[in-house]
Parts: C-alpha cells; sequence; structure tokens
C-alpha cells in the first residue's frame, strides 16, 4: 500500500495507534534529519571560522491534541494523504540567529544541500505579517530512509533572529492567554514592539559590520556613540580588553 492510500482506521483502535505512531515516526526522523544538519553547520562554524550564525536550535513535534486540533480547524479529512497536504508543520525545527544577515546565510547553506528538497519559501521579515511577525518559513522535503524504502516527508524550518524570537515567544504567550481575542490597544503595541525589534536588528547589524571592518587601530573607524561607550572615565580602555569587547559584541558567543 502506497503511503497516498493510507488511511485512518477509525473502527481498530490497535491498528489506528499503529499507522499514527509509524506517521509519526517519519515525522520524527525527518525532523532529526534537518536538525543534525544544522548542527554540523554550527558546530564547524564554530570550530572552523571566526563568527558563528546559528545562536540556537530547537524542535518540536507537533502532540497528537494539538494535531488533531488542527485538523478540525482546517476541515482536514481523515486519511495521512490529506493531513501532509493541509498540514506541513507536523514537524518543526527553529534556528536563531544573531544577525538578520546570518539568517539569510543559513538558508543558503541548508537549502543549497541536495538531497533536500525546497517545496515552499515565505519571506516575512522582507514582508511581515500585519500583526508585526518576522521570520523566514522554509517547507523542505526530507527523504527519511527505512526498511521498506525512502519516504518524502515535510518539514517546516523557521529561521529568525533573537530580537525576532523574544518578540514571538512574547506574542505566542499574550495570544495564549487571551485565547486568540487580544486587546486592539495591547494589539497595537505588540505591533510598535516588533517594529523596536527590528530596528534593534537594524542597529546591531550596522554594528556588527563596523566591528568588522575596523582599522588597525581598533577604535578611529568606530561610529561615535560605540566609541563613547568604550571609553572608561578619560581615557581609552586598554587595547585587548577593548578588542575582546569588540570581539563579543560583534561575534556573540563562541561555542
Amino acid at each position: 500500500m502506497g503511503q497516498g492510500d493510507e488511511v485512518l482506521h477509525l473502527d481498530d483502535p490497535k491498528a489506528l495507534r499503529q499507522d499514527f505512531t509509524r506517521f509519526m515516526l517519519r515525522h520524527r526522523f525527518a525532523m532529526e534529519e534537518v536538525v543534525t544538519k544544522l548542527t554540523i553547520l554550527r558546530d564547524e562554524f564554530a570550530l572552523m571560522h571566526d563568527t558563528n550564525p546559528i545562536e540556537h536550535i530547537a524542535s518540536r513535534l507537533k502532540s497528537p491534541d494539538s494535531l488533531a486540533e488542527k485538523m478540525g480547524r482546517k476541515g482536514t479529512l481523515p486519511t495521512f494523504e490529506s493531513i501532509r497536504e493541509t498540514i506541513t508543520d507536523i514537524a518543526g525545527v527553529r534556528v536563531t540567529c544573531s544577525f538578520v544577515s546570518d539568517v539569510y546565510r543559513v538558508h543558503e547553506l541548508l537549502t543549497s544541500q541536495d538531497d533536500l528538497t525546497v517545496l515552499d519559501v515565505r519571506d516575512y521579515i522582507a514582508s511581515p505579517k500585519a500583526n508585526g511577525y518576522r521570520s523566514l518559513h522554509l517547507l523542505l522535503e526530507v527523504p527519511v530512509y527505512l526498511s521498506d524504502g525512502p519516504v518524502p516527508v515535510t518539514v517546516e524550518v523557521q529561521l529568525r533572529t533573537i530580537a525576532m524570537d523574544f518578540w514571538a515567544s512574547l506574542e505566542h504567550k499574550i495570544h495564549y492567554k487571551y485565547r486568540g481575542a487580544v486587546p486592539d490597544d495591547l494589539a497595537e503595541r505588540l505591533c510598535d514592539a516588533a517594529d523596536s525589534a527590528h530596528a534593534l536588528d537594524a542597529r546591531m547589524e550596522a554594528l556588527h559590520d563596523e566591528v568588522r571592518h575596523l582599522g588597525e587601530d581598533g577604535v578611529e573607524t568606530l561610529p561615535t556613540e560605540v566609541r563613547d561607550d568604550l571609553i572608561a572615565g578619560d581615557e581609552l580602555l586598554p587595547s585587548e580588553a577593548l578588542l575582546e569587547q569588540l570581539r563579543r559584541l560583534g561575534d556573540g558567543p563562541r561555542r
């Protein structure tokens, strides 16, 4: 029986449990494949390069309750084929980066791997959602090699900066608390906060670029406000301490 012909055996609890377990295992394996690819990239950058575009990697598999709720909301038919077609975020991976440029760099590195197929790209950084949400979403088809042959499985990957991730986490908590009915004034302030987070990303990107292009003296090419922050009393900090601060500012924590 091909995977497109699989149905939910609603009248047979044992068969339903086995089929559902098999279905979710495929998504878990695909998710772990993507996490492994990202972990390899992160560790390579940490060991072999001066900077690392990946700050954090997280993954999650939808719970049965969450999957059932979304099926009801989207009118999904009780077949595995319908579930695959209508619910594409069963397996999800989230990548947090320091800078917007890192988001696009990781996107390029990941999608250039020839065993992955890009099904869709939604750039909510270039075109934010109405509520201010920003992130880069990828739908990837991952081949999972099982005992009876390869199975293509869809995994959603979200790439975002630390500021975007902080805002999205707060927005999710607020929507959960208000069960989606967020008061207009609070929704407006959330949107303003998203704009502030975006402005912070832009400023930190600019500072990062300045630090990467420091002159040999390590001070003169810095913006005035950054240079002032590095002055202790009337004297500049010792050069080694200064460069260490700049390195931390520009590169983020090293792994």
